[in-house]
């Protein structure tokens, strides 16, 4: 008998059944990689649409409160409030100087003035009954204070040295009434043209804010403080309170000045009425001081009377840059 494992196996019988050919372990694992990041893609897609939507919806609604904020009271409540505190800076600083103005009256009766001696006219005004006119000048010869090129020719030199001093060495600590601000080419041009040009008694274009039509007034105010000191007197005329208080805060910055120098009869003075300053300015030129008046580019009503003052400087609007009210854009 032959043995069992050396029998024909094609002579037994057998069960197997037929497998299907195996995958290899690698192709399935890349399978579900490809299906993961799919699925991570869609669901990223998915998120991303969902945040657009978000974000479309946030910027309709800023829109819309913008617009709610341009037309209703609470948009304009940060314009009034803006006005408001330039208005309180204007009224505190006009309340201290007329409480240092109460303290420095003289209440003791006038002298009597003398009696002119006879055969010479008394003083008065050209024009006025009588036929008066002036016999005397005030103290310091103003009616040769016009900066006309005859009369400036021994200060020429001096004016012209200053300003190339505040253009080229800003001193940023240096005493009050010196210029203590950046001085450009554009400002110093202005100013000389001013001095030499027209004399001490013209217009010049504004620069188109307001900040910077005060730094060019600043530096005529400093150059001027140097050759004539306490008898010059600054008067700015601007028509609303925000405008005379920005004046008033410009100033101190540029020339280094304090509230104490806003006075009624010294240092600055700040009008909204042109009538008002030039009364003011007929009483300071009557004792001897020096006035010189300053015009913002926003006032419109400028008597003729202003323009006999031996010192005026006018800002003229540049009609293609209007100005823009700085205290809007304040933060």
């Amino acid at each position: 008998m032959v043995p069992e494992e050396f029998s024909d196996p094609a002579s037994k019988p057998t069960n197997d059944i037929p497998l299907p050919p195996l995958r290899s372990s690698s192709q399935t694992v890349d399978d579900n990689v490809a299906r993961l990041v799919q699925a991570g893609l869609q669901d990223l897609e998915r998120r991303r649409r969902e945040l657009q939507q978000e974000i479309e919806q946030l910027e309709r609604r800023r829109d819309r409160i913008q617009a709610e904020m341009r037309t209703t009271f609470a948009g304009t409540s940060q314009d009034l409030a803006m006005r408001l505190q330039g208005f309180k800076d204007y009224l505190v600083g006009s309340l201290q100087d007329l409480a240092t103005s109460a303290e420095q009256l003289d209440l003791a009766p006038p002298a009597v003035p003398p009696s002119p001696e006879p055969g010479r006219p008394s003083g008065g005004r050209p024009g006025q009954p009588g036929g008066a006119t002036f016999q005397e000048e005030p103290p310091g010869n103003l009616s040769t204070t016009a900066f006309s090129i005859q009369r400036f020719e021994e200060q020429r030199e001096r004016v012209r040295s200053l300003i190339d001093q505040y253009r080229t060495r800003p001193d940023y600590y240096g005493p009050p009434w010196q210029m203590r601000r950046t001085f450009e080419t554009v400002h110093a041009d202005r100013v000389s043209n001013w001095f030499f040009t027209q004399g001490g008694r013209g217009a010049v274009t504004s620069l188109g804010s307001r900040l910077q039509n005060v730094v060019v007034a600043s530096g005529a105010i400093s150059a001027l403080y140097a050759i004539y000191g306490d008898r010059l007197c600054n008067m700015v005329l601007a028509n609303t309170p925000e405008r005379l208080g920005e004046w008033r805060r410009w100033l101190q910055d540029c020339l280094g000045i304090s509230r104490a120098d806003f006075g009624t009869n010294r240092g600055l003075m700040l009008f909204e009425s042109p009538e008002s300053m030039v009364q003011r300015a007929e009483r300071l030129m009557e004792n001897g001081y020096l006035p010189m008046l300053i015009i913002d580019e926003s006032e419109n009503n400028l008597p003729l009377a202003a323009l006999r003052f031996p010192l005026w400087l006018v800002f003229a609007p540049d009609l293609a840059n209007p100005a823009q009210d700085d205290y809007y854009y304040q933060s």
